[in-house]
């Protein structure tokens, strides 16, 4: 149990530092470009402990498996996780850091509708405050980062969390990490063929003449140099490999309800470690918004007895959904 507290450390303090080392690496290298060199070394560092659970759980990839990982690769490491490279690059990294840690709110409502799963009183309760601190944080748009930050922020929230709702689908047959490996080692493998695509002239210039030049002729590894190293196994290496490596540990040694402690924290951290190395300044409507988002995240971890004892009979509660 020890060790699982140390993995929790571990993966709360590299996952709150993420938008402060991707706002400090984002001007070496492309947008696009960054995204597909840290979930590629972030998929490497991975492979080990998922081939290794391949082959304690006796489980051998197929074509549809393939497909799949290629589908939850797509919307994670190319939709979502672009998405997000770009929110850091228009907003601070502390709000970036804060309504992307929401997309447990989206995954929820998900869940509802794709998977069937019941809402409970709790989860209610979270995403009702979740999205007034969301709404306290915008107001509307009238916050450091303007409107397309919190609209890139939130539209990878979305499609992260429509991502974590797809893997449910098999996340019990492959377990967390091949999932994770898997999907990044496609979405870097879709990304490659994407970038590609970029060097040709006609969609070249088509991009550039659309105002989105930064998508155009996207390097692999250009701006890689001895300067720009420390930073990008920074988030490589630690943040992407490292950080989801220790979340995962800590799942196995100390149980899921204590590692989402990870993300529990993030919204906390992030802003005070932006505040400490870039200087971000953390405002009044920021700290009410953290507040309400963070109170709706501890309200999942009571026990629902207590919710029915001060809001409803029980006879009208909702009952908890059996664990994945």
């Amino acid at each position: 149990m020890k060790k699982g507290y140390l993995y929790i450390l571990l993966a709360t303090f590299l996952f709150s530092t993420m938008e402060i080392a991707l706002k400090l690496t984002a001007g070496n290298f492309n947008a696009v470009q960054l995204t597909f060199l840290r979930f590629l070394i972030g998929s490497l560092i991975l492979l080990p402990p998922a081939l290794k659970q391949l082959k304690r759980k006796r489980l051998s990839l197929r074509a549809g498996d393939f497909a799949f990982f290629a589908l939850t690769g797509l919307i994670c490491v190319d939709i979502s996780m672009i998405l997000y490279q770009m929110a850091v690059l228009y907003a601070p990294a502390s709000t970036v850091a804060v309504l992307f840690s929401c997309n447990s709110v989206f995954l929820i409502l998900f869940a509802f509708f794709m998977l069937g799963e019941k809402i409970r009183l709790n989860t209610a309760v979270c995403i009702v405050l979740s999205l007034l601190g969301m709404a306290v944080m915008i107001n509307p748009f009238h916050f450091a980062g303007g409107a397309a930050g919190t609209v890139l922020s939130l539209a990878a929230a979305v499609a992260f969390a429509l991502y974590s709702a797809i893997g449910r689908f098999r996340s019990a047959r492959y377990g967390g990490v091949v999932m994770t490996c898997f999907s990044f080692l496609f979405g870097c493998a879709e990304m490659l063929a994407l970038i590609s695509l970029t060097h040709l002239r006609p969609v070249s210039l088509f991009l550039r003449n659309a105002g989105l030049a930064q998508f155009a002729d996207v390097p692999v590894f250009s701006g890689i140099s001895i300067p720009s190293l420390p930073g990008l196994a920074y988030v490589g290496i630690f943040v992407t490999g490292c950080g989801f490596a220790f979340y995962f540990l800590a799942i196995e040694t100390a149980g899921a309800s204590k590692a989402a402690l990870v993300f529990f924290c993030k919204p906390v951290l992030a802003p005070l470690f932006s505040l400490a190395v870039l200087g971000e300044p953390i405002t009044l409507q920021m700290v009410a918004g953290i507040v309400l988002i963070v109170v709706g995240s501890f309200i999942t971890f009571l026990p629902e007895t207590a919710l029915h004892r001060h809001a409803v009979p029980a006879k009208t509660a909702i009952q908890r959904p059996p664990d994945d």
